[in-house]
């Protein structure tokens, strides 16, 4: 079921609507949202950046989902209509998404928006909706998780989206190219920058006013990943905004789903298992043992794990340098 069309309030408005029928009429939402004035924050400075770690025992749900075949078949999807509570309402978009607050959320406004069919996580088909969506939602940054880099529903192809400029990679990016990478490639529509292991989390991040040359380039990146020979499509994440014309497009490509540290037993067991968000800086924690404990070295550690490696950034970069 979804919010009847209002033809003259944009998208933006529409959304806030949304916002504001949920809070009133869905006790979950709700509280959950009310629960996020209790939420908990560290920050770990780095020199240059930071990390801000945030204990959140909402998000359990999502960190510790089972994402492996067997248990997708298990469970119904809930992101399907049918399955979603009678009390969750949504904004259509384009007749393919409906626009859903996120019940458990991370940010004080987050979004869920699956497709209207079940279909799996693949970018590469929706892209250029993700495009439109962060041109017309200018207040959010829309982010997408890969089947095996994050989504907690990978047989249901969704994006999400959280309040501009909370995360701390939004702010830091211009000058972590300068930094601790360089500029890829320029011409007059679109430039294209990177960052190493010295932030972490290695990235590309494109910024232009045309979206062709920002769907264009972004398919070169594509290709150029799929070379790695991942199952699925790449693993990576991307982050998407649209600000004073023009989009910015932060890619991170990454090599494992979960570090060791999910895995362990006792002490040693850290259950963060990072998506956009944590490659956004904004590492999420549900469990307060695991807060209380983390450590630089742990971040560390963890993100060095989850991002690309340096010999296939390498390539990745060098392949992509060929192909312009």
């Amino acid at each position: 079921m979804t919010i009847p069309s209002t033809y003259n309030l944009s998208l933006s408005e529409k959304v806030s609507l949304l916002i504001t029928q949920q809070k009133k009429d869905w006790p979950l939402f709700r509280d959950n949202l009310a629960g996020m004035d209790k939420i908990e924050s560290r920050n770990f400075s780095f020199g240059e950046f930071q990390i801000t770690a945030q204990f959140n025992p909402e998000r359990i749900r999502s960190s510790a989902a089972k994402t492996d075949d067997a248990s997708i078949r298990e469970r119904p999807c809930f992101l399907c209509e049918k399955n979603r509570p009678k009390e969750q309402q949504g904004v259509d978009f384009k007749g393919r998404y409906t626009i859903l607050v996120n019940p458990f959320p991370i940010f004080p406004e987050h979004l869920t928006i699956p497709l209207n069919e079940h279909l799996p996580q693949s970018i590469m088909p929706y892209f250029p909706d993700m495009l439109q969506l962060s041109r017309e939602l200018p207040g959010f940054t829309l982010f997408y998780n890969g089947p095996q880099s994050g989504a907690s529903a990978p047989d249901h192809f969704h994006f999400q989206a959280g309040t501009k400029m909370l995360m701390p990679a939004e702010r830091e990016i211009g000058k972590i190219t300068g930094l601790y990478g360089g500029t890829l490639y320029q011409d007059d529509q679109i430039k294209m920058q990177w960052a190493g292991k010295e932030y972490l989390r290695k990235f590309i991040c494109m910024t232009s006013a045309s979206a062709p040359a920002v769907i264009r380039h972004f398919m070169l990146v594509l290709t150029a990943l799929e070379k790695r020979g991942q199952k699925d499509e790449p693993m990576m994440n991307i982050l998407s905004g649209f600000e004073n014309g023009s989009w910015k497009i932060v890619i991170f490509p990454r090599d494992r789903q979960r570090p060791r540290q999910f895995f362990e037993q006792g002490e040693k067991q850290i259950m963060m298992s990072p998506a956009s968000v944590e490659f956004g800086g904004l590492a999420i924690l549900p469990r307060k043992e695991d807060f209380d404990k983390l450590s630089h070295g742990d971040l560390a550690d963890i993100y060095s794990q989850v991002t690309i490696n340096d010999t296939a950034f390498n390539e990745l970069m060098q392949t992509i340098r060929s192909n312009l």
